[in-house]
């Protein structure tokens, strides 16, 4: 039952993709869409493929460690999402870009370029392969090896799907199956959030009320500023995680370049900030209410946090039923996150690393050769991870994207030209040093950075272009 709503899920997708890639495959329409996608589209889209099959797996089960101190970020996201809409997104639109890191080219040089593109494209296909790994895991672990298929085969056959229905429309095709996607999964979370309440025998009203009367219901810290969860901490984290991980990422930018205007760009980006905080507060909400659920039940929590959703929702426990939405849920999301994961690698390959915009044929090769890296990422995280999935994404990323964050900082904020040989050291540098600091900190002082890495990341690199700064004073780009 569960692999016939999978490949049917996925023949709406491939049905989507002939239509709109079969007139028009060339790489204006795979790259950009050819800039004429309806912006309220892209905004509702842009809330599966941000969200992704992780937080299926890891937000309700952060209750467990650290209560719903997680909205404390989400807040962070909202103002993070304004200083894109007005402050990146004009400058992308007035350079035409078609990647974003083009601008690095045209402010400091070619190395800085190349560099620049080089740590999205580690950083997309890591943090990508980290989110795919949900649901492949998920689909191995409670459909597909009852029937003796290896992992590998559930991980191969994913990406085969997702190449199969991107190939050719692109980014075109992904305005359109992103809308299907995210509905699938705001669908899935709703269902699944009242069957939960059906088995505590809960009305709306009540459920709220239960929620704010429990411990795990802690949202905001502002009395320990040695912990993670700081309210400070983890809210400035958060408006700088998005205009990292939305606004300098290809992937995420990709698809706002697709608007017709500037103004449609904004109106989406705003829109869908706004939004992302309340679907992120109903993950919370459903880990508090599972954990009542387990204590009802006498159920033990699971040793993982990223375990709780799935206790319930993947085994049967709630129905048959919630096992079907469950599993449609996190295959939407998922693959929203990964088809435009991999459309964006390839992107920025061609135009960035290749320099090669025009070419069909090699966009078609790298394509499937960034599906090929993928699947290899995807076996290699299987066998290495041992942290809790949303928290391993974020430090990652706080080291490859921190570098990112201090190359478009001194471009923007500075008109000081730097050394364009030195750029790719000083950004290899950076994170090498962060990490060292962490470990010091954390066995002198007992301090260990949280979500803040990016920031001292991003100021190191930045301290690192301005040593090197040359006495020429040049025109923001």
């Amino acid at each position: 039952m569960l692999i016939a709503i999978v490949l049917i899920y996925f023949a709406i997708l491939y049905t989507v993709s002939y239509f709109t890639g079969s007139n028009d495959d060339s790489n204006d329409s795979f790259f950009r869409g050819n800039r004429q996608s309806p912006w309220y589209m892209v905004a509702f889209g842009m809330i599966g493929a941000s969200v992704s099959g992780i937080s299926f797996v890891s937000v309700p089960g952060m209750v467990l460690h650290s209560q719903m101190t997680y909205m404390q970020t989400c807040l962070g996201f909202i103002i993070g999402y304004f200083i894109v809409a007005f402050v990146l997104l004009p400058l992308y639109y007035r350079l035409n870009l078609t990647t974003i890191y083009s601008y690095l080219g045209t402010r400091f040089g070619r190395r800085t370029y190349s560099t620049g593109a080089s740590f999205f494209i580690i950083s997309k296909l890591t943090g990508a392969a980290l989110k795919f790994y949900v649901v492949c895991i998920l689909l191995h672990d409670f459909v597909l090896k009852a029937y003796g298929i290896p992992f590998y085969v559930t991980v191969v056959a994913m990406v085969l799907l997702i190449w199969l229905y991107t190939r050719r429309g692109g980014i075109k095709t992904l305005v359109i199956t992103d809308v299907i996607q995210t509905a699938c999964m705001l669908v899935a979370l709703v269902l699944i959030t009242y069957n939960v309440l059906e088995a505590l025998n809960l009305t709306v009203p009540e459920a709220v009320s239960a929620i704010s009367d429990n411990s795990l219901s802690r949202m905001f810290v502002f009395d320990d500023w040695i912990s993670k969860q700081n309210f400070w901490k983890q809210f400035i984290s958060g408006a700088f995680i998005v205009v990292v991980m939305t606004g300098l990422d290809q992937d995420m930018m990709q698809k706002n370049l697709t608007c017709k205007s500037l103004r449609e760009a904004q109106k989406d980006m705003c829109t869908y900030g706004f939004a992302f905080a309340p679907v992120n507060l109903l993950f919370l909400a459903l880990g508090v209410l599972l954990t009542m659920l387990a204590a009802q039940q006498g159920i033990e929590m699971p040793a993982s946090s990223d375990s709780l959703l799935p206790m319930f929702a993947a085994t049967g426990s709630l129905g048959t039923s919630v096992v079907i939405i469950f599993t449609l849920g996190i295959v939407a999301a998922s693959f929203s996150s990964a088809d435009s994961a991999l459309t964006s690698l390839t992107t920025s390959f061609c135009v960035d690393i290749l320099r090669r915009s025009s070419h069909t044929l090699t966009r078609r090769i790298v394509h499937i050769a960034m599906c090929a890296a993928f699947v290899l990422f995807i076996l290699l995280f299987r066998y290495v991870n041992s942290t809790s999935l949303i928290d391993a994404i974020y430090i990652i990323c706080s080291y490859t994207y921190g570098p990112l964050l201090g190359l478009f900082a001194f471009g923007l904020l500075t008109k000081r030209a730097t050394c364009d040989k030195a750029a790719p050291y000083i950004a290899v540098a950076a994170p090498l040093l962060c990490y060292a600091i962490d470990r010091f900190t954390s066995s002198q002082f007992g301090y260990s950075f949280g979500y803040e890495l990016l920031l001292l990341n991003g100021a190191l690199t930045f301290a690192g272009l301005y040593l090197f700064r040359s006495r020429e004073t040049i025109a923001k780009a």
